[in-house]
């Protein structure tokens, strides 16, 4: 496990990141590790050593040249990474709508917000936003947002 996860880590040529990435799932394909292991170390390489999406496609189709027991393994990895992705971007998006409530909403409240203030709000979690917009109507002017900014 170590060694496929360092394998990720190590300097390559370009030409070589798409091979190294499929050696380090082959080589996960014939540990069988919990699930659990399994997951961490391939997070670990995808983490590591993202491909660019002219590299993904050629590395998708290395990967059905691998024999179909391993294969099979290999495309539960991969599978896993794309469902992870998905739910990232649903998150992210989600996130970026209440942003955008949020700004109406405080821009209707206080009037006018400062740059440097929506950027501190921008670096707030899914979760906090949701409490901003909550707590943003007791709000009456920019100092309130600053205080509540500061009690997190």
């Amino acid at each position: 496990p170590v060694a496929s996860a360092l394998m990720a880590k190590m300097k390559m040529a370009p030409n070589e990141r798409r091979q190294v990435k499929k050696e380090c799932l082959r080589l996960l394909a014939t540990l069988r590790l919990s699930p659990a292991k399994m997951k961490l170390i391939s997070g670990f390489v995808d983490t590591y050593l993202r491909l660019s999406v002219e590299e993904e496609k050629l590395f998708k189709a290395e990967i059905a040249t691998i024999e179909p027991e391993r294969k099979e393994v290999i495309m539960q990895i991969v599978t896993s990474w794309m469902e992870e992705g998905i739910e990232e971007g649903i998150e992210r998006g989600r996130q970026q709508e209440v942003l955008a409530i949020i700004q109406r909403l405080l821009t209707r409240r206080i009037g006018t917000i400062s740059p440097e203030l929506m950027e501190r709000i921008r670096q707030l979690s899914l979760s906090q936003l949701e409490d901003l917009a909550e707590a943003l109507l007791d709000f009456s002017e920019s100092a309130d947002v600053d205080a509540w900014l500061q009690r997190l």
